[in-house]
């Protein structure tokens, strides 16, 4: 039920936009996501896409975090000072 109402709440909010931003020159007009892939320019987006780009960008934020604490530790234990 609650992914339906979001899912039918997005499709509202992205055909508003699509309402506002039409003009007589279609790609004059468009939004893109980027993401830790790259740039996506889709024809048609949906929640679950906006949700699987989402969690992707999360769960690229908790591996970057993880990684940099762990280079810091390593750099503390050779005595290298970081900024």
């Amino acid at each position: 039920l609650c992914k339906s109402i979001f899912a039918a709440l997005f499709d509202w909010v992205v055909g508003r936009i699509n309402a506002v931003s039409r003009s007589a020159n279609p790609r004059s007009s468009s939004i893109g996501i980027l993401d830790i892939f790259g740039f996506e320019q889709l024809q048609t987006n949906s929640f679950e896409q906006l949700c699987i780009n989402f969690v992707n960008e999360m769960l690229q934020e908790q591996f970057n975090e993880s990684v940099f604490a762990a280079e810091r530790r390593l750099f503390a234990a050779e005595g290298v000072e970081v900024e």
